[in-house]
């Protein structure tokens, strides 16, 4: 106790006023370049000489204490404009930074410490495994793509006692019904389809009666160890209330298809569920994605079942158990795999979706308000949400260069080499600090092309979204 008051006590009294001196000690622009180069110089040196964690979160901290000392200098050096239109168009370009800056100190807070969860084996008395309800939903995808994902958890290993099949059809299609009576899988529709696929799950809940509930997207195919990989940790834990598995795609999408032209680069996916995801569990802020996973049926039941307020039912369960005080985990195993979106239009659906979502999640369920979560859960999530905003600043940073040039709207004010020194040593430790944690998960030059691509898409949107949260842009909400 004594030794946590005295580290208090330095954090506050020396290294605090330290490391402010370090972000408003005004220089001049050749004292501000030595200070910027000696800043990346160090980082570069510690970056070859060790790749330990500590070293990483020293190179963090600089690349903090650059990005701030940037942020200081333009609210407080760059905002004198000469007309009101400079002026407006100057605090826009001020937002999207400001966006930027609080989107990468949450980004560095999810990577910086990162949980490998270890899979917890089962007892060898399978008598005391829990019962399981395998539920595969779906809605207008061919009978093609769903035979394999149901055969294929037909083959989980688990007692067959104690594990149940069923195929939840809001298409309420005939030869779906035949198939699931040809492969003795239970079969369930409904009247209606009210709340699309959280829906489909809540309704299935009433009929069914597992003590877990395993989740699969209907393109989807579980490995034979899935249930014996993740259900151990339930009994393990009583308080565990969601194990979430990667989502492994075995086929590219689209943007891979036609922006990288065969170059080796990680898909959009791999950055969240590694490094972010496992980053999320440090803190029991794992998020449910939809598909492969496991939840148990006392926790939804507790909560009152799949969310249904919001386009990303998945997310915002996950976020309801955790305000309840449930346990999340994130299992990084490829357990199961699935195919991509094939056409760009569903692609684009799609992260339409997911942004509309957590938008929504933001405006109706935001995470830095109400009870029950801590305040890293609450960064985690704020982190998320926040991210689908970024069409609107990167539309921003897109225009705005071309104000200048062609109607000389005067954006930032001050000299080039000035705003230089301070912008150079904030961009290249921003970028050089994310990759080394993203590492192999995201490439420091494709990952912009790739937001870009996106943002022209998903700007109106997320915008709209933001203003009116039950406003329906697309109909994407499957």
């Amino acid at each position: 106790m004594k030794h946590h008051f005295l580290v208090t006590l330095f954090l506050c009294f020396v290294a605090l006023p330290i490391l402010i001196l370090m972000v408003v000690a005004p220089m001049s622009t050749h004292n501000q370049f030595i200070y910027g180069i000696t800043m990346i110089a160090a980082c570069f040196f510690a970056h070859f000489m060790s790749k330990k964690h500590f070293v990483s979160l020293g190179i963090l901290l600089v690349a903090v204490i650059s990005s701030t000392r940037y942020m200081f200098f333009r609210i407080t050096q760059t905002l004198d404009f000469p007309s009101w239109i400079d002026m407006f168009f100057g605090y826009l370009l001020l937002f999207a930074e400001l966006y930027v800056y609080v989107v990468l100190l949450l980004s560095f807070f999810q990577l910086s410490w990162a949980l490998k969860r270890k899979i917890v084996p089962l007892p060898k008395d399978t008598s005391q495994w829990p019962t399981v309800d395998v539920y595969i939903p779906t809605y207008n995808e061919s009978l093609d793509v769903v035979r394999d994902t149901v055969l294929a958890a037909q083959c989980i290993e688990y007692p067959k006692d104690k594990m149940k099949i069923y195929l939840l059809d809001d298409g309420k299609r005939k030869e779906f019904a035949t198939f699931a009576t040809e492969a003795n899988v239970g079969y369930i529709t409904r009247t209606n389809n009210d709340h699309a696929k959280a829906g489909n799950l809540n309704h299935a809940m009433k009929i069914t009666d597992g003590e877990l509930i395993a989740i699969f997207d209907c393109d989807h195919i579980a490995t034979k160890i899935f249930l014996q990989s993740t259900v151990g940790g339930f009994l393990k834990d009583p308080k565990l209330a969601l194990i979430q598995t990667p989502h492994h795609f075995y086929s590219p999408d689209p943007i891979q298809r036609n922006l990288y032209l065969g170059r080796d680069i990680p898909a959009e996916n791999d950055l969240f569920y590694g490094p972010i995801q496992r980053g999320n569990d440090n803190w029991n802020a794992t998020f449910f994605c939809g598909s492969c996973a496991v939840i148990r049926r006392k926790a939804l039941d507790e909560i009152g079942g799949f969310a249904v307020e919001t386009v990303t039912e998945d997310a915002h369960t996950a976020l309801r158990l955790q305000r309840k005080g449930w346990k999340t985990a994130f299992l990084d195993h490829i357990l199961a795999g699935g195919l991509a979106t094939e056409r760009l239009v569903l692609h684009l659906q799609q992260r339409n979706r997911w942004a509309r979502g957590m938008v929504q999640i933001f405006r109706l369920d935001n995470p830095l308000l109400g009870k029950g979560l801590t305040l890293p859960q609450r960064l985690c999530y704020l982190s998320a949400t926040m991210y689908f905003f970024f069409a609107i600043p990167v539309l921003i940073f897109l225009f705005t260069p071309v104000l200048y040039l062609l109607f000389g709207v005067s954006i930032v004010h001050g000299s080039v080499e000035l705003l230089l020194s301070y912008a150079i040593p904030h961009l290249i430790l921003s970028v050089f600090a994310g990759s080394r944690l993203y590492g192999k998960y995201r490439y420091s030059f494709w990952g912009p092309i790739y937001d870009l691509v996106l943002s022209f898409h998903l700007v109106l949107p997320t915008t709209v979204t933001l203003f009116s949260p039950s406003q329906r842009v697309l109909q994407c909400d499957r």
